[in-house]
This record gives C-alpha cells, structure tokens and sequence, in this order.
C-alpha cells in the first residue's frame, strides 16, 4: 500500500460534484505528515498543478485561484483521511488528482517538500 492512496475520482458533467479522499489509513506517516496534506493535480501534456493544502495552524485551507470558491479541502482526523470537495466543475478540472505530503504554505501557496510522498492519484472527468 502506498503511503498515500486517493481515491473518489470518476466522470461527471460540467456543474457536478466529486468528493476526493486522501488515505492515510495502514501508512506509517507520523501525524506532521498527515497534517500535511496538499493536493495537485495534472492535465495531460501538462505539468503538476497545486491545487489545495491546509493550513495545519488552524486547519483552513489553501486554494489556487482557479479553484476558489468551488472546492474545499477538509480532514478528518479519526480517520486519517484528507477530503477534497469539488463542486461546480468544469471541463478544465479533468486531470489526474494526487495527495502528497509533505506540502508546507508559503505566501499564500502551497509548496511541496524536497522529497515529498504521493498517492498514485485519481482520474476526474468532467465532460458532456
């Protein structure tokens, strides 16, 4: 098992909604790492994407302007699991969607480690 596995990826029409989730579960990440969760993601042909982080402070979010509004990371910490809400796609959201760890807020950004672990991602859709 990956250190991080996503999953609730799959195809919606434009307007919908997905839920993604970012497993910690039967991992070895110590708690920095769990509080340390961003997502991204990627488009064919092009590069990785942030697109999500917490702010492990006070657990408020970070976003990427082109996602404001319209998705909200969340966590629950029972389960070791990072949420990503999305609602109100749109087409330019297809992409693959990976977690990573560990994913630091710097300027209002989030920013990946030297080293950082990844999920294998999942596939979201949006189309007609």
């Amino acid at each position: 098992q990956a250190p991080l596995v996503e999953s609730g990826g799959g195809w919606v029409q434009p307007g919908g909604s997905l839920r993604l989730s970012c497993s910690v579960s039967g991992s070895t990440l110590d708690d920095s790492d769990y509080y340390a969760i961003g997502w991204f993601r990627q488009a064919p042909g092009k590069g990785r994407e942030r697109v999500s982080c917490i702010n492990s402070s006070d657990g408020s979010g970070v976003y990427a302007d082109s996602v404001k509004g319209r998705f909200t990371i969340s966590r629950d910490v029972a389960k070791r699991i990072v949420y990503l809400q999305m609602n109100s796609l749109k087409p330019e959201d297809t992409a693959v969607y990976y977690c990573a760890t560990p994913t630091i807020i710097v300027q209002a950004k989030c920013v990946t480690g030297p080293s950082p672990s990844w999920g294998q991602g999942t596939q979201v859709t949006v189309s007609s």
